[in-house]
């Protein structure tokens, strides 16, 4: 859970860039956007398997130059 404390100085925009940035620090938004949609476990393992294979076939264009 995030919690930003606030001093009765500070702007509401001020306390809000600070909640934002906890909040993202905390990784609440990639935890929301990946429970958005339920994903089943072979389509997990198969964007898996298709990252490491677009990362390695860029990893090998950067060694040939």
């Amino acid at each position: 859970m995030s919690s930003v404390s606030v001093r009765e100085s500070n702007s509401f925009e001020l306390a809000l860039k600070k909640f934002k940035k906890q909040c993202e620090k905390d990784g609440i938004l990639s935890e929301i956007k990946k429970r958005e949609h339920y994903e089943k476990p072979s389509v997990k393992r198969k964007k898996k398997i298709i990252a490491a294979r677009k990362k390695a076939a860029q990893k090998n264009r950067m060694f040939r130059r």
